[in-house]
């Protein structure tokens, strides 16, 4: 499902501090992050390795992609893979607007998504999603500030996201520069608190399985094995460039850390 924070062109210091965890199938195979690709569009991010796209990548040049699913009780057969839509941007020259706008074009083709692109040499972050169902794709500029996304519209008041918008609210008014990002990681993404069960969103899912993804750090035992949080990654970018992505991410059951620091040219 996966869940995103993020301050955006509102820190002192940073020009975006993202925060996501990434949940899905404990079986699915997985790459974690690394640079991949060739050429000049080399891309920085985990890999899914089944379907072969990313739930967030980014690039030296500056771009960055992120992709959370929605919640919703049937899928749709047949339909094209949703970890392909950030490396559309993140291999192409387009801005995010233009590439927005072609995925809202082809949107009923895939499964519901919301999608972040984001240039950070122009300061230009768009969110496009394809869901109300019947609705026309949405595609909004977003604004400075701080922003949570789950499973559901950006910044649908869902408990978890209240809970992590506030918690990261919180810890940055106390002062960010004292606290590692590892350790920001450790305090707010591996919240395992679930939402009171009458505040669940009415997706029309079955209720427990609503209940069990209410948590922002996930782990629930399914049909098809493990469902849960695979890994966390947090991106921090300054307004000069260095920029510096950390994963902490599990493998073979135990669970592993790794920064990669590169130079937004």
């Amino acid at each position: 499902m996966c869940i995103a924070a993020w301050i955006w062109q509102a820190h002192p210091v940073h020009q975006i501090l993202l925060l996501l965890n990434r949940d899905e199938f404990h079986s699915r195979p997985t790459k974690a992050v690394g640079w991949w690709g060739e050429g000049s569009k080399k891309i920085l991010g985990g890999r899914d390795v089944l379907g072969g796209g990313t739930w967030m990548g980014c690039t030296k040049d500056g771009r960055l992609a992120f992709l959370t699913n929605v919640l919703e009780p049937d899928a749709m057969p047949g339909a094209r893979t949703r970890g392909d839509l950030p490396l559309r941007y993140l291999q192409s020259n387009k801005s995010p607007i233009e590439v927005a706008t072609e995925v809202a074009e082809e949107a009923d083709e895939y499964n519901g998504f919301n999608l972040i692109l984001a240039d950070l040499t122009t300061n230009i972050m768009v969110y496009v999603s394809n869901r109300p169902k019947g609705q026309p794709a949405t595609i909004q500029l977003v604004s400075p500030g701080l922003h949570v996304l789950s499973n559901a519209r950006l910044d649908s008041p869902w408990q978890k996201a209240v809970r992590l918008g506030k918690n990261f609210r919180e810890l940055m008014k106390h002062g960010d520069d004292e606290v590692e990002v590892k350790d920001i990681v450790e305090r707010l993404m591996t919240d395992t608190t679930k939402a009171d069960k009458d505040r669940l969103p009415n997706t029309g899912c079955d209720p427990n399985w609503e209940h069990g993804l209410s948590s922002i750090f996930i782990e629930v035992q399914t049909d098809q094995g493990l469902y849960g949080t695979r890994s966390t990654a947090a991106l921090s970018v300054s307004y000069d460039g260095e920029a510096s992505l950390y994963e902490k991410y599990l493998e073979s059951g135990i669970w592993k850390d790794h920064t990669v620091n590169y130079q937004i040219e």
